[in-house]
């Protein structure tokens, strides 16, 4: 450790804008987080916090590509860099292909290093590696369109390093990809260790991450110390999927702020318990902007950044390493808009051709109509018992799909809140000049972009009221009903209240204010306006992340008698397309009308 680490925190001081020395190699990073395949522009972002206007149109991967282009002309040692979800929940244009187009629009970008994200999983192991290695998808046709878009074929795998340091194969013990890979610039090395959460094996599908194990970020980063020092390395950059948040609006003027300098988030923890020879934490999970100093396990402070998501925004960071000592003397980090208003700034033909081509793919499917809405559904709208409009309409559409006999002859469908993504479901046409009101299956598939499958299983009475009672906080092993019979490591509970959506026909009511594990008065779960009986056997339906005890709802995963549906935005597709549900019979189509049933309760 140099003299200048021992003497920052003393100083009260971070390492930052501070001298650089002769012997000192300039470096550049390059990074962002959160892509989630968003090829194209996906908006615009407020340009302060304090008013809704004017605002500032943003991303685009050919805009970030000269944006990176740009960024690199000012220093030839530089290196771009991922914090994860670079793929997984990505829009018709990358999804529908497997995602192929994010991983040649990135090799084109000059990505380097991508720290995996919970999302990279959202498929399974072997996919991921296909994402790594190249190759065809062994049975979609749609896979492997290089002929058509201009890229090799076959596939050719991302031609950067996927890095997983703390996901490792349960019975090997080796990692699932390289833990850390170093740089060198000139004279100088830089390690890059990249990361996802520990807790991802109960954010995706357990069968995306069967066979795996994530172990603990901070204590695998400090591990990893001492083969760094042993391969003569003292620059550190850790790459993590897992980050914090501030309050207030995200907006152009806040991206570099640090309100509440994350206290209580889950990054503030593991940067405080990591080595000292880290200088520098790229993170991502949250789709915020920041630019934080946070206190290491030594009390020295070191940056912790993000940049926002879905391409919106870049950190454009700098550094010094000293040539002698290896060690980082200096560290400037400013998260910068890709703005698409900007003077001067060309996006990068080559990417923005092969955009166009995979758009042109897609658009006959993006672009049918698939029935109307009489408003918006937008995709944050719950109400205070947590609630929304568009829930409503979606587990109507999985009960819908899964009800007759021989499909499941389910009675009630639940839908996790964090598989609707946004905007949701708007009324104004899109783009595409479908006109007001109508719905595409291109926008559905934006509400719903994870392939999951419905599955159809049985519960009894008792079970669904522990389903219930496991959306609320508190509720764990610990003060669960000595009737639920559950090890210490199967309930953890949950961080937020995490309230499901419910079809037609399905009530309770909560207290807010009612002890953990007893929320829920079960006199009013009420199926068709019956109290349930703890005894009976009902046939539930979910989508096969949450069947697997995903979000933590892991009652789920006792289910039994299971039987597999369709995929879950074919089952929204066929509930907009059923005249039985068009609540306006006058005019051609089928029209959705929106509305909260007030099937949840909140008494306080």
């Amino acid at each position: 450790m140099n003299l200048i680490k021992r003497l920052f925190p003393l100083i009260g001081l971070p390492l930052c804008s501070c001298v650089t020395f002769a012997a000192d190699v300039p470096v550049k990073i390059i990074a962002f987080n959160d892509f989630h395949g968003q090829l194209e522009a996906p908006g615009s972002l407020r340009a302060n916090a304090a008013t809704a206007t004017p605002t500032i149109p943003v991303g685009g991967v050919e805009w970030m590509a000269a944006y990176v282009d740009a960024l690199k002309a000012q220093n030839p040692n530089n290196v771009v860099v991922s914090a994860g979800d670079l793929i997984g929940a990505t829009p018709l244009i990358s999804a529908l292909f497997h995602d192929e187009p994010t991983i040649e629009a990135m090799n084109r970008l000059g990505l380097e290093f991508n720290a995996v994200g919970n999302h990279e999983f959202d498929e399974g192991r072997d996919e991921l590696l296909r994402m790594q290695n190249g190759g065809c998808h062994p049975t979609d046709a749609n896979t492997c369109q290089g002929a058509a878009v201009g890229t090799p074929v076959p596939f050719e795998g991302a031609q950067f390093a996927f890095l997983a340091a703390n996901v490792q194969d349960i019975d090997s013990k080796k990692t699932l990809f390289p833990p850390y890979a170093i740089k060198t610039f000139g004279k100088a090395r830089v390690a890059f260790i990249g990361m996802t959460l520990k807790e991802t094996p109960t954010i995706v599908s357990p069968s995306g991450v069967s066979g795996l194990q994530f172990t603990d970020e901070a204590a695998t980063v400090n591990a990893l110390i001492p083969k760094l020092r042993a391969r003569g390395v003292r620059a550190v950059v850790v790459l993590i999927h897992q980050g914090g948040t501030q309050p207030g609006v995200q907006a152009a003027d806040t991206i570099n702020s640090c309100s509440g300098n994350l206290a209580g988030t889950p990054i503030a923890p593991i940067v405080n318990a990591l080595h000292d020879e880290v200088d520098l934490v790229i993170s991502g999970h949250t789709h915020q902007a920041y630019n934080c100093q946070l206190k290491n396990k030594s009390g020295r402070f070191i940056p912790v950044t993000s940049a926002n998501s879905i391409g919106r925004v870049l950190t454009d960071i700098d550094i010094a390493v000293n040539a002698k000592t290896g060690d980082i003397t200096y560290i400037n980090a400013q998260n910068k808009l890709v703005d698409r208003s900007a003077t001067g700034v060309v996006p990068d033909a080559e990417i923005a051709a092969i955009v166009s081509k995979y758009r042109e793919l897609a658009m006959p499917i993006a672009n049918r109509v698939i029935g109307e809405i009489t408003a918006a559904m937008p995709d944050s709208a719950a109400n205070s018992a947590g609630e929304s409009a568009l829930g409503d309409v979606i587990a109507d559409a999985q009960l819908q799909a899964t009800a007759l006999n021989g499909m499941g002859n389910a009675v009630v469908a639940f839908m996790n809140p964090g598989g609707i993504r946004a905007p949701g479901l708007l009324y104004t046409s899109s783009a595409a000049g479908e006109g007001d009101g109508k719905v595409t299956y291109g926008e559905v598939f934006t509400v719903q972009p994870f392939g999951n499958s419905l599955t159809t299983l049985t519960l009894t009475g008792e079970q669904v009221h522990i389903l219930l009672e496991q959306q609320f906080t508190g509720c764990h092993a610990g003060n669960a009903p000595a009737q639920w019979n559950y090890p210490v490591s199967d309930v953890t509970g949950q961080s937020f209240n995490r309230v499901l959506q419910i079809s037609s026909g399905f009530t309770y009511a909560w207290s807010a204010n009612g002890p953990a594990c007893d929320k829920v008065d079960p006199t009013t779960i009420k199926l068709n306006g019956v109290v349930i009986d703890p005894l009976m056997a009902y046939r539930i339906t979910v989508n096969n992340f949450l069947a697997d005890g995903g979000d933590k709802f892991y009652i789920l995963a006792k289910g039994t008698q299971r039987l597999g549906g369709a995929q879950d935005v074919d089952a929204l597709d066929a509930f907009f397309s059923n005249p039985l549900n068009d609540a306006d019979n006058a005019t051609p189509g089928v029209q959705i009308a929106p509305g909260l049933q007030n099937r949840i309760v909140r008494v306080n």
